[in-house]
């Protein structure tokens, strides 16, 4: 039964709910890195690592020193007291992107050491994953979805696959593009946004998967 919910977490952050074609989140680095393979392929593989990595800590972060449980290590360490934990849900926001940032600032130092040209080709945009809501989105509704450890894990690691296959896809998309008979007003930002809608109207189709 476990592995079967882990699939159907899989699933459905891959192909239903994909951030970026259902729910349309991150879609700035979507249109601004989607132009080459290449820069698409390393921004794919930094969200996911990022996704990943911001789910574990989050989910681990909210539950034993934000949530007032009794599994609450912030109280049981400095408190020392009987009672109830006090209730820090309310910075659940600020803390997670404090950890996104601390996340995407270790992935820019790592990029920018092994690989110069990928660092050069992502600019701007790396360190956006910083403010890249489909990151603190996945945070959230692991949290919001009251997934445990494992669960918030695989829906991290697969939103960031469904990502990553998004901006990918996007990416032959437009290379394909660049081959063909456009006319002049529609080449770059238009023509991406209308294949963007088409990709989006496609994925739709999973919509009507049933699972389990």
């Amino acid at each position: 039964m476990e592995f079967q919910s882990l699939f159907i977490i899989a699933v459905g952050a891959i192909f239903i709910s994909n951030f970026v074609l259902a729910k349309f989140l991150g879609l700035c680095p979507y249109i601004g890195v989607s132009k080459q393979m290449d820069s698409a392929l390393g921004m794919g593989m930094a969200v996911i690592f990022v996704m990943s990595m911001a789910s574990v800590v989050t989910w681990t972060l909210y539950n034993y020193f934000l949530a007032p449980t009794p599994s609450n290590l912030f109280f049981k360490l400095f408190m020392h007291s009987v009672g109830t934990p006090p209730d820090l849900t309310y910075l659940r926001t600020i803390s997670f992107i404090l950890v996104i940032a601390a996340l995407v600032q270790f992935v820019e130092m790592v990029v920018q050491k092994l690989s110069p040209g990928l660092y050069r080709a992502l600019g701007i945009y790396l360190p956006l994953i910083t403010t890249n809501c489909a990151v603190l989105g996945v945070s959230i509704l692991n949290i919001d979805s009251e997934y445990n450890f494992i669960q918030s894990l695989v829906n991290g690691f697969t939103s960031g696959i469904g990502f990553a296959m998004a901006l990918f896809l996007m990416a032959g998309l437009r290379e394909k593009l660049e081959l063909a008979n456009i006319p002049r007003a529609m080449r770059g930002a238009p023509i991406a946004f209308i294949m963007a809608g088409c990709m989006s109207l496609a994925f739709l189709g999973f919509a009507g998967l049933k699972i389990g």
